[in-house]
């Protein structure tokens, strides 16, 4: 079973709850990393939260939403070794694994349905990287 970090802001709160069910109900193993109401609180906290418990391989893939997606995707691509991607499109969703060996994907909940969202997401966890020409440019992100 396959363990994913879920972390958003008060921005994202309500879209993170609503993934998370969907993962509960894949029979994912979920670890919500908070934040835990729409109270205001700091994208950044929680961006770095979840980039290092991919970095410490204590989840396998992460989930990061906020309002735009992009504080969260900034915040957690300061960790070593993490690649968030933020995506709008399926198509997004699967260039991020299978070319850029993404292992955040970043969501921005003000401007993505619940139904987008989940369609996103199944394609993040469903695809891998396809190595090849791809590991050298991936290995220059740092």
């Amino acid at each position: 079973m396959q363990k994913i970090g879920l972390s958003a802001d008060h921005a994202g709160y309500e879209l993170k709850e609503e993934l998370k069910n969907f993962l509960k109900a894949s029979d994912y193993d979920v670890v919500d990393l908070g934040a835990f109401s729409s109270k205001s609180v700091d994208y950044p906290d929680y961006g770095k939260i979840l980039g290092e418990s991919v970095r410490d391989k204590k989840v396998e893939l992460g989930i990061a939403i906020c309002g735009s997606g992009i504080g969260m995707s900034i915040a957690a691509n300061k960790i070593k070794g993490i690649r968030a991607a933020l995506c709008s499109t399926e198509e997004m969703a699967k260039l991020s694994r299978n070319h850029n060996d993404a292992n955040i994907l970043a969501l921005g909940a003000r401007f993505i349905s619940k139904e987008n969202a989940i369609s996103c997401l199944k394609v993040f966890l469903r695809e891998k990287f396809e190595a090849g020409r791809h590991i050298k440019r991936v290995k220059k992100l740092g």
